[in-house]
């Protein structure tokens, strides 16, 4: 009975080049290389890409799919990805003096600045640690916090709780703008908001990877975060985009993006709670209406410092939820 095919990633160790070869056997897919590489079949020999471990049969067998090979001919050696390095240093040291002028002239013409820039974000994506979640994981990362913060997504998340509670203070704190007479309805609705906002643990769940049906509208799996501004564009037109679990750097960058309210929080928003407390006139007031556009992704969008648009958005709440209708007691005679 023919063994079954199974597909390999195949190149030889004078190139980058790969192939896609499937073979049952060790045999048949040296046989298979040879051909396709133009390689004497005797003295010939397949080994591991990432190692240079050479290839019995029984090894192959237990070789996953996919597993990328090289194909030595006579006389060729692989010591893994150091020969990959070796090749590159080699090249570079023949070819020295040209690789210096050319080095010079990616530096000095007139797209300078942006090939360095180009470098810088590479040097800085190199220093990522982007699936590491707990401290043990990226000391680094978690520099200048305090102790308790034991994973990233717990400071994360205690950053965005930050934010919430600011924005609560500052619909409190809006009382003394209030009509004394709707002082204590305006009480009210602030202890009705309090308490949904604690029952949701602050919205944290926004900036928590680990949350993933939650944060998806802001952001990946992976914790990658996109610029939503500003809000008068189909997007943001630099394409702002940050991974805050990835260094350190970028943590303490992305501590400056904003979570911008689309309705503005201090124009419109608060404004009208007050105006709606005061004119009830024995009407409910929709304060979960205004709970969605203080606290949800409803009304809060999440943007790039320099996307942030800090002049009038010129935008007001809807007239039509403001007030809802109130819930009917019918007594039994």
């Amino acid at each position: 009975m023919a063994e079954a095919l199974r597909p390999f990633r195949l190149r030889g160790c004078g190139g980058p080049q790969k192939f896609g070869v499937a073979a049952g056997s060790l045999r048949g897919l040296l046989r298979k290389g040879c051909r396709l590489l133009q390689l004497p079949l005797a003295g010939s020999r397949l080994c591991l890409y990432e190692d240079g471990t050479e290839l019995t049969e029984s090894y192959f067998r237990a070789l996953p799919p996919q597993t990328e090979l090289v194909l030595l001919g006579p006389g060729e050696s692989w010591r893994g990805c150091a020969s990959d390095i070796e090749r590159l240093l080699a090249a570079f040291c023949s070819q020295q003096g040209a690789v210096v002028d050319a080095a010079r002239r990616l530096l000095t013409d007139e797209q300078a600045p942006r090939r360095q820039k180009l470098l810088a974000d590479l040097i800085h994506n190199l220093s990522e640690n982007i699936l590491a979640e707990d401290k043990e994981d990226d000391k680094k990362w978690f520099e200048g916090l305090e102790s308790r913060f034991k994973n990233k997504s717990s400071y994360l998340r205690h950053s965005c709780e930050s934010r919430m509670r600011g924005y609560m203070r500052e619909v409190s704190g809006f009382i003394s703008n209030v009509h004394p007479a709707a002082r204590d309805a305006y009480r009210g609705i602030i202890d009705l908001m309090a308490d949904k906002l604690k029952s949701v643990k602050y919205n944290g769940c926004y900036f928590d990877r680990r949350e993933e049906e939650e944060a998806a509208r802001l952001c990946t799996a992976e914790g990658w975060f996109s610029c939503q501004g500003p809000f008068d564009r189909d997007d943001c037109p630099c394409k702002h985009s940050i991974n805050p679990y990835s260094n350190r750097e970028s943590r303490i960058l992305f501590s400056t993006w904003n979570l911008d309210h689309i309705i503005e929080k201090k124009r419109a928003v608060v404004p009208e709670l007050a105006e709606a407390v005061k004119t009830r006139d024995g009407r409910e007031v929709n304060w979960e209406y205004f709970y969605q556009l203080l606290f949800t992704l409803d009304n809060l969008k999440l943007v790039h410092i320099a996307c942030h648009k800090k002049t009038n958005h010129n935008l007001s709440c809807d007239k039509t939820r403001i007030y809802r209708k109130k819930k009917q007691t019918h007594e039994i005679s």
